[in-house]
């Protein structure tokens, strides 16, 4: 598997047009522009944006695989495994990749790490309405347009406000997610209840102690953090995680 330290890599690896800056970049694909028949897996130095619709072939960050059956959006943090198998675009997309030393000296340095999306599966991707499709894709064209602009002093702070912009209204789309997909989100509830509920009677037999999120999520085949936001999200405590006894969310 290939570790990326520099963007210009993972943009000659991808068959894309080299970046114009060394540690920011946006790619953009128009439907049929992907090679259909091609492997890569890698890690790399950069947090990855994504947007993406595809007609064939799959990819994979974390433990899952997206196949091509939505669009949605994902996020991929540094270090990250990634894999992209036989990729073909059904429509266009993106790629917005960020290097850490980007970011270094900036208040969006820690404030991209706050973001839990980054630590889901791939599994748990965004799917986004056409009305946020619209959001999304305004701001991927203004994060464009200032990258292709002459750069100067201002440029960077220009493009930051407009990455926080769409972490942002991704926070709030995901929100949407849980709401929506309540039959979803009931039914991890349900098998976390169930769970729980083995957990404590074996814990009565064999004094063990509480079970940590990462073991919950493991039995529920979700990312930790997803399991964390949909808790969250089901009980209305934004701020503390799950009634008096949450202290095995602590991971």
């Amino acid at each position: 598997m290939k570790h990326f330290t520099k963007i210009s890599e993972l943009h000659e690896a991808l068959g894309v047009t080299p970046p114009e800056h060394p540690l920011f970049s946006v790619a953009y694909g128009e439907r049929g522009t992907c090679d259909g028949n091609s492997i890569l897996e890698f890690s790399s130095e950069f947090y990855i944006i994504g947007f993406k619709k595809l007609k064939s072939g799959s990819m994979q960050y974390g433990k899952t695989k997206y196949d091509h059956d939505r669009g949605s959006m994902s996020f991929v943090k540094p270090r990250q495994k990634v894999a992209f198998k036989n990729v073909e675009l059904e429509e266009k997309g993106f790629l917005v990749l960020i290097h850490e030393d980007f970011l270094t000296g900036t208040a969006f340095y820690n404030e991209i790490k706050k973001y839990s999306y980054f630590d889901y599966e791939v599994s748990e991707a965004l799917h986004l309405s056409p009305a946020e499709e619209d959001i999304i894709w305004n701001l991927y064209f203004s994060i464009e347009k200032e990258y292709k602009n002459n750069t100067d002093e201002l440029s960077k702070s220009i493009i930051i406000s407009h990455l926080d912009a769409m972490l942002k209204y991704a926070q709030r789309f995901y929100k949407r997610q849980f709401i929506n997909r309540t039959q979803l989100s009931g039914s991890t509830i349900t098998k976390f209840n169930e769970l729980l509920t083995a957990n404590f009677e074996e814990r009565k037999m064999k004094d063990i102690g509480l079970p940590t999120v990462a073991f919950m999520a493991e039995k529920l085949h979700i990312s930790s953090r997803y399991l964390t936001d949909v808790l969250k999200q089901e009980t209305g405590n934004r701020k503390n995680g799950i009634g008096a006894d949450s202290s095995f969310l602590d991971c």
